[in-house]
């Protein structure tokens, strides 16, 4: 079985690849808003870890289909999405 710590500290690591693309000055104003809207979603304490993480992972694959979206974003959405991937219960 997997250690609740490991799956909060993926949950913690994804939402600080979240924030940082959030802060970065070259992330379309767009991305931002539904970046931000995830990082609540993952916040939300109504609903289990890895309940929050399959959800937040669905809407990161809609995401990432934005044609305005510069490759690094893109890469680092996909790093937040490799560490929510790895939370289980």
């Amino acid at each position: 079985m997997v250690d609740d710590a490991q799956n909060k500290q993926s949950m913690k690591e994804a939402i600080d690849t979240l924030n940082q693309i959030i802060s970065s000055n070259s992330t379309p104003k767009t991305i931002k808003k539904s970046v931000t809207d995830l990082i609540v979603d993952l916040d939300n304490q109504e609903y289990s870890l890895s309940v929050r993480a399959a959800n937040t992972i669905s809407l990161l694959d809609d995401v990432t289909q934005d044609p305005n979206m510069p490759s690094y974003v893109r890469t680092q959405l996909w790093q937040a999405v490799s560490k929510l991937e790895s939370i289980r219960e």
